[in-house]
């Protein structure tokens, strides 16, 4: 199977993912590079950025036209996460890489268990200030070091810290996630790792298209199968990675 065929296979596997769970779904984006495509870890979490921001404002627009798109939490929760982004994104370069593919694998891990826990975040009554600052840094951090969206991580926090109901928290998270990834990616400009174009654009297309066909297969599978499903891949894909990087 040639590198063009597995970018696409891949792409639409990272979309589907993200369009049928609305969040977690670009978490396979790096592995997918790395252990399909012969990205390095610099390159593929670069790289990453760019396809996490693309089909994420396509989600997002879906979100924004069915109303489920809270602005103004939005903008404050990812106001707070632009500088540590920046930072992040910055510094992600000059970090090895086995310690950058066992902060991701770590990460992987974390995303997988709290799927696989399938517990609902319940809102606060009010939201403190201080606290969504801390969270909304917190991801952008994130998002700068390893090139992820983090929807995983957003959605709860702006439940549980913002108070913004859960069937809208889900559209909130992508305009977080697209305007920490683009200050990440704004960051890493001037670094010197090179991208295969050739095998980005054709990931990125069916990435794209596959996000729309999982917001068609999410109204057809309950969304608990759904997301045990993907915890369940994205619990070994973490494995591997952190097995791999250890032998």
């Amino acid at each position: 199977m040639t590198a063009f065929v597995l970018a696409l296979f891949a792409g639409a596997l990272v979309g589907l993912a993200l369009g049928a769970l609305g969040a977690g779904g670009s978490i396979l984006t790096v592995p997918a590079l790395i252990y399909l495509l012969g990205f390095g870890p610099a390159a593929a979490t670069t790289a990453s950025l760019v396809i996490v921001i693309v089909t994420s404002v396509t989600a997002l627009v879906a979100h924004a036209r069915c109303g489920a798109v809270r602005w103004r939490a939005g903008l404050l929760f990812a106001g707070a996460g632009l500088v540590p982004a920046a930072v992040a994104g910055a510094l992600s370069a000059r970090i090895p890489d086995t310690l950058l593919t066992l902060m991701f694998a770590a990460l992987a891990g974390l995303a997988a268990v709290r799927m696989l826990r399938r517990r609902t975040p319940h809102a606060r009554v009010r939201a403190s200030a201080g606290r969504a600052a801390g969270a909304g840094a917190g991801l952008g951090a994130v998002t700068g070091f390893l090139g992820v969206g983090g929807g995983f991580l957003a959605v709860p926090a702006l439940v549980t810290v913002l108070a913004v109901p859960m069937g809208a928290a889900v559209g909130t998270s992508l305009l977080v996630i697209v305007a920490n990834a683009l200050v990440a990616l704004a960051a890493r400009a001037h670094t010197a790792v090179e991208l295969d174009w050739a095998l980005i654009m054709p990931f990125l297309a069916t990435a794209v298209l596959g996000a729309w066909d999982g917001r068609r297969l999410a109204a057809k599978v309950s969304a608990a199968v759904l997301q045990r499903v993907f915890g369940a891949v994205l619990l070994a894909v973490a494995v591997a990675m952190g097995v791999g990087v250890m032998l």
